[in-house]
């Protein structure tokens, strides 16, 4: 029997066989069509999702063919630029794999070393990754983090391999790197593999019983439902991660943060009384005390909830509230010099949407042109998104020359 006939024989699809392994649907194909196989450390994940030992695996690989991979693209440093950032990518969500795995196996005691020993291990992991999610919030072009984010996870799989530490200490770390690793693929349009970080993420926070954490990796996952479109999913994923929250650091935003993005759902949901609940709660994060973010995987403090009650106004079509927060939110300190491009990027977009709706061409091409000359300076995968979905609303300008021309550069962006 082949992987595909024992695949279909299990009532799996290819997606939800690669979702279960850890890898990405196209790498399943190329399995099943004899191109490739899987490294030894997927080995073990993909015999129990076929319900196989690895004997019988090796015997199924051993029946099939490999065709030899085509002229051109042998693995090497001196591929093109596409074969290269497909291998890169692949060796990305290798290690993700194989973190999420080792990090869910508890090395044998007798391996371990000092508790003090291990909790600078931690620590360590800790400041890097903080430094990380810096460094990712500051840069213009997000994946120019990726070469940096792909070293902490080797180094995070040496630790774990190591038998250096026990597994259980570094699961606070995995998690909050799977989550960043998750937000390049997210900005970068690469939906699966996001979802596949943030499903280790969470898996990992909450083997360490961090709830916020957590709860954050949810967060993050409705995002990607939000994008595909599916807010009723979105809004119970976030549901759930509200009420993880509340086992968690109560001086912390996690839940604010969490009630925001449902607002979001509940706006596409048409659901008005539910979304005025979600941002009333959501708008409680000035109630908190102290520091209620740490800079990194939790970032809500409340600065942006004039955009967001802007943008929630927007998607229920109260256009007069929603530009009028919507350029509070361009005025307040917070969108200068320390407000991300992608936040920004969103706020301009929003504003040339209204513009859409009420037949201004002024107002969509002044907002929508600084949109895209932000989009284009950062590299920001969620502005081009962004752009590309407020098309949709550019066609009832009949020949207007200039709506036709930011059309035009939009789709040039975009592809």
């Amino acid at each position: 029997m082949s992987l595909a006939e024992r695949r279909r024989a299990l009532g799996l699809t290819q997606e939800g066989f690669a979702f279960a392994v850890g890898v990405d649907r196209r790498t399943v194909g190329r399995w099943e069509r004899g191109e490739s196989k899987p490294q030894p450390p997927q080995r073990p994940k993909v015999a129990e999702v076929l319900q196989m030992d690895l004997d019988e695996l090796d015997a199924m690989w051993a029946s099939a063919e490999v065709l030899p991979m085509p002229t051109g693209l042998a693995s090497s440093a001196h591929d093109g630029p596409e074969d290269t950032d497909e291998m890169i990518r692949r060796e990305f969500l290798r290690l993700l794999a194989v973190s999420g795995a080792l990090a869910a196996v508890p090395i044998d005691e007798a391996d371990t070393l000092a508790e003090g020993e291990l909790r600078g291990d931690l620590d360590a992991f800790e400041r890097m990754n903080g430094h990380l999610w810096q460094v990712y919030q500051l840069s213009r072009a997000k994946h120019s983090v990726h070469p940096v984010v792909r070293s902490q996870l080797e180094a995070l799989n040496d630790a774990l391999w190591g038998g250096n530490s026990q597994a259980s200490t570094l699961c606070f770390a995995a998690g909050d790197l799977f989550q960043l690793a998750g937000e390049l693929a997210f900005d970068a349009n690469r939906y699966g593999d996001a979802t596949a970080s943030y499903s280790l993420a969470a898996s990992a926070s909450r083997e360490a019983g961090a709830f916020d954490l957590w709860a954050c990796a949810l967060i993050r996952s409705a995002y990607v439902d939000l994008s595909e479109k599916r807010y009723k999913r979105a809004a119970e994923t976030l549901g759930a991660a509200r009420r993880i929250a509340l086992r968690g650091d109560g001086n912390l935003s996690t839940r604010h943060w969490a009630a925001a993005v449902q607002a979001e759902a509940y706006a596409w949901l048409g659901d008005f009384d539910a979304c005025e609940e979600a941002l009333d709660e959501a708008e409680k994060v000035s109630d908190l005390g102290g520091e209620v973010s740490n800079g990194g995987w939790l970032r809500f403090d409340g600065s942006r909830l004039a955009e967001e009650r802007g943008a929630r106004y927007l998607q229920l079509n109260r256009l007069g509230l929603a530009e009028d927060a919507l350029k509070d939110a361009l005025r307040q300190k917070p969108l200068a010099p320390g407000h991300s491009f992608r936040r920004r990027g969103s706020v301009l977009v929003d504003l040339a949407a209204i513009g859409a709706k009420r037949r201004d061409s002024e107002q969509v091409v002044q907002y929508g042109v600084e949109a895209l000359r932000l989009a284009r300076a950062s590299g920001s995968g969620y502005v081009a998104r962004r752009l590309q979905a407020l098309t949709a609303e550019l066609g009832n300008f009949g020949r207007d020359r200039r709506i036709a021309e930011l059309r035009a550069e939009i789709g040039t962006l975009t592809a």
